[in-house]
């Protein structure tokens, strides 16, 4: 939980790179303001490629977070502004199998088939990246990214044909990794998750403010050694006002 720190990012700039209304509205219980700027990543990784949908959903997300962030920086001389971009990328794995978004409302009816009577693990790479507000020429990376996933299994009751046309039609699952939602009508399919809800609905919520608690503390940590820094070598005032950019020397 980080609603009683979320305040310290007041004076941030926070942007989630995604335009799926689910994940701002898990967003807004952490406390933290923020605007959506959606990702222009196509999303068209080669999936053989990588070892694990833990690696692969934590590539996407690292590539979301990251056209965003380098969109708004082009639009900027220098990086004056503090900033955190959120990406995020959930997928859904079976067999070893990864299930993204259907394509049409066959593909939607075929997911749905697999996943039927069995148990599944949804997976979700997040990334946040950081600016930093310290001169440019003091550093060679002026951010800072973190990258993290998190997984929950779930387990689906077995479908009928008709079940599955019938939800397929409410239109819900096409634009959900493995077609369907669980915070929606798909929630009643399913008698049993291992692990975080949130997860399963594409924001591994818990786990986002446990890691963003723990950057929160270097803050705090990095913020005592400046200003003890800053009285020691006398630095003019206009640098301790800047003496919140942690993270290229915390």
């Amino acid at each position: 939980m980080i609603l009683d720190k979320a305040h310290h990012f007041n004076s941030w700039d926070v942007v989630l790179a995604s335009q799926l209304p689910r994940r701002a509205e898990f967003l807004k219980l952490t406390g933290l303001t923020f605007r959506i700027v959606p990702s222009s990543f196509e999303e068209n990784l080669d999936k053989s490629t990588f070892s694990s949908a833990r690696d692969y959903a934590s590539e996407n997300s690292k590539r979301k977070a990251k056209d965003v962030f380098d969109s708004l920086a082009l639009k900027e001389s220098d990086f004056k502004t503090n900033r955190m971009v959120i990406g995020s990328d959930t997928v859904v794995v079976l067999d070893g199998t990864i299930l993204e978004k259907p394509k049409d409302q066959k593909s939607a009816v075929s997911m749905l088939r697999s996943l039927s009577g069995r148990t599944h693990t949804v997976c979700t790479g997040v990334t946040l990246i950081f600016s930093s507000t310290l001169n440019n020429k003091e550093n060679s990376k002026p951010f800072t990214e973190l990258t993290f996933a998190e997984e929950t299994t779930v387990t689906f009751a077995s479908l009928t044909d008709s079940q599955i046309d019938a939800y397929v039609a409410t239109g819900e699952p096409m634009d959900k990794a493995g077609s369907y939602g669980i915070q929606g009508i798909g929630g009643t399919f399913i008698p049993k998750i291992n692990g975080c809800f949130y997860n399963v609905a594409g924001f591994p919520l818990h786990k986002f403010c446990q890691e963003l608690n723990d950057i929160m503390q270097i803050l705090f940590h990095y913020v005592v050694l400046r200003i003890c820094t800053c009285e020691e070598k006398k630095v003019s005032g206009s640098l301790k006002k800047n003496h919140h950019s942690l993270f290229q020397n915390g």
